[in-house]
């Protein structure tokens, strides 16, 4: 052995090869930079082309070949498959926000009810002054507002899911089980219902308020003042708002939004009818595929899991996210239509799907449930 050896400490050598660690994972990252880069060029010539951005045939024949070259390099072909995965998703959409970047082309958006609509009004109010425009499309029930993105009509869709006075929105958390949606965002909106009736109508010679039914719940307090006046469900407040006008009926009023009452020449008889003052609705954005979220800002993932039949299994669920620091903001339990009194959970959690304690309590929780599927990590609204 020589002095220099012998004087070497063990120390040394392993932060040297640390050293050669970090700078292969900057060389990692130039290339996911790289790859990136290209994807935006792909997702600009599948415009052109009209090619679909998502080619599955494609990738698990990328996905075959991947996992047969690093069998012959010596590596683990199953986590290599896995760290693949994660990439084509991010190339996919990193597209999709190079799609929705362009100034060119019009953001397609669905929403559910007709013009004046509180999800119209939530529509207006965040996608309007994009680059591009905006391509905005009533549809008259949710299933139709979920349909146009599953079938590609549309390239993103809002959907109300909860709301302060009337609580949680349960088609939409069916839809989203259903449908394969993902969860790319959320809006608060505040909703303040008025009562809409043909000009010169009097509140003494109202029978009946037409609305959508969750209105309806919002303004049961309203209704207890009057009870001469009796709920009526429509598809859609705009909608009812429409109806009234165009049935002339002096006896028939619409519950909806002032701008509903300014699209279609009805008077205001009552503003904020809402049984609770900061009446609330939240919707979620929905599309095809996850779109980045910036670094700097809060995150909020869904999630939604069915259990295994035993007791004590929801328990353990709950017990790993709070051991891990995680913070739950809201639990949902809904039917399994094909499976009698079997419910599904919807969970709403603090953090990004991608970070450490998320990716762990998925692994934790994997004993205690029978299936489990992330809904998407998206920008936190402001309460």
């Amino acid at each position: 052995m020589t002095e220099a050896a012998a004087g070497e400490r063990p120390g040394e050598d392993l932060q040297a090869l640390r050293e050669t660690l970090e700078r292969l994972d900057d060389r990692l990252l130039d290339l996911l930079v790289e790859r990136m880069n290209l994807a935006e060029k792909v997702a600009s010539t599948k415009l052109d082309t009209a090619w679909p951005f998502r080619d599955a045939l494609r990738e698990e024949r990328l996905l075959l070949s991947v996992r047969r070259r690093a069998t012959e390099r010596g590596l683990d072909a199953h986590e290599v498959e896995r760290l693949f995965r994660a990439v084509l998703d991010m190339s996919v959409a990193r597209q999709q926000a190079h799609v929705r970047g362009l100034e060119t082309a019009p953001l397609r958006v669905a929403y559910q009810g007709a013009e004046g609509s509180y999800s119209h009004l939530a529509a207006q109010r965040r996608f309007a002054g994009r680059a591009g425009g905006v391509l905005l499309t009533g549809c008259e029930t949710f299933r139709e507002v979920a349909a146009a993105v599953a079938e590609g009509t549309c390239d993103l869709a809002l959907l109300p899911i909860e709301n302060t006075t009337a609580g949680s929105i349960n088609e939409t958390y069916d839809l989203l089980a259903e449908e394969r949606l993902v969860i790319t965002g959320e809006v608060v909106a505040a909703v303040e219902h008025c009562l809409l009736a043909l000009p010169g109508s009097r509140l003494e010679e109202i029978r009946a308020a037409l609305s959508h039914p969750q209105a309806l719940r919002q303004c049961a307090g309203f209704f207890a003042r009057h009870p001469a006046i009796r709920p009526q469900e429509e598809y859609d407040t705009a909608g009812a708002a429409r109806k009234v006008r165009d049935l002339g009926n002096r006896s028939l009023a619409a519950i909806a939004s002032a701008s509903a009452a300014a699209a279609y020449g009805l008077e205001i008889l009552a503003t904020g009818i809402q049984s609770a003052t900061g009446n609330a609705t939240r919707f979620v954005e929905v599309a095809l595929h996850a779109t980045p979220v910036p670094a700097e800002v809060k995150v909020k993932s869904s999630l939604l899991f069915e259990l295994v039949d035993r007791p004590g299994a929801l328990g353990e669920v709950l017990t790993e996210f709070s051991r891990r620091g995680l913070n739950l903001t809201k639990l949902e339990s809904r039917p399994i239509p094909e499976s009698p009194f079997s419910y599904r959970f919807y969970l709403d959690v603090e953090a990004h799907a991608a970070s450490a304690p998320f990716v762990a309590v998925l692994a934790a929780i994997r004993p205690a449930v029978r299936s489990v599927r992330v809904l998407g990590s998206y920008p936190a609204a402001e309460r």
